[in-house]
């Protein structure tokens, strides 16, 4: 499946911040534009796994089906 986000980088004082319009929690900050956007995969991975580690633990013992659902279009 194959999912477009939308990245915002920020300048700030400090060098940039970093964002990710439809994944809240999704956010970091950098010295430079190149290293908060590699900072920012990093993070998108991060929270995609915490999600689902979390919605794993919170089905332990429930009966329920799994699927994929495919391209999800807004």
């Amino acid at each position: 499946m194959e999912t477009e986000l939308t990245a915002v980088f920020e300048k700030s004082p400090y060098g940039y911040i970093g964002y990710v319009e439809e994944l809240p929690g999704a956010n970091t900050q950098g010295k430079t534009l190149e290293e908060t956007k590699q900072n920012l995969i990093e993070a998108i991975g991060l929270v995609l796994r915490a999600n689902r580690e979390i919605t794993e633990e919170e089905l332990k013992g429930k009966e329920f089906t799994k699927e994929e659902i495919g391209e999800v279009l807004v």
